[in-house]
């Protein structure tokens, strides 16, 4: 079986616009949560940044079934849904990637909200659906 890849017409998306991400996660009960995040594509997964103890880090942690949609901030009726599974979850690294995240969202160096008593994470989520809308 193929892995699901990005159609080349919404590369744009994943690799040079600064779209943001829905992330849909599962609650306990098996109703969806949704929260807005920053995403970065390495070509096979895709990566999310959040903090220990939040309710997505909860949710992915115990149920790796998520979606994303990414909207095209200059088009919203174009956009990427993706379908996965949370593959890796570290935080190895995370620190770094948070501030990679902050210079593409926000064009700074260091993210600014980061506070002292949170551990940051990493989840990458590989894709069972890809499929462009538009």
């Amino acid at each position: 079986m193929t892995k699901p890849t990005v159609p080349q017409n919404y590369l744009d998306l994943v690799q040079s616009k600064r779209a943001f991400a829905h992330l849909a996660t599962l609650m306990p009960d098996g109703s969806p949560q949704v929260t807005p995040v920053w995403f970065d594509y390495d070509g096979e997964h895709f990566i999310v940044n959040s903090a220990r103890g939040r309710l997505k880090d909860k949710n992915m942690r115990r149920d790796g079934r998520v979606a994303l949609e990414i909207m095209d901030p200059d088009d919203g009726y174009r956009y990427l849904e993706v379908r996965g599974t949370v593959v890796d979850i570290t935080e190895e690294g995370a620190d770094a990637s948070i501030d990679r995240l902050a210079h593409k969202y926000l064009g700074v160096d260091s993210y600014p909200n980061r506070r002292a008593d949170e551990q940051r994470v990493i989840y990458k989520i590989a894709p069972t659906k890809i499929k462009g809308n538009r």
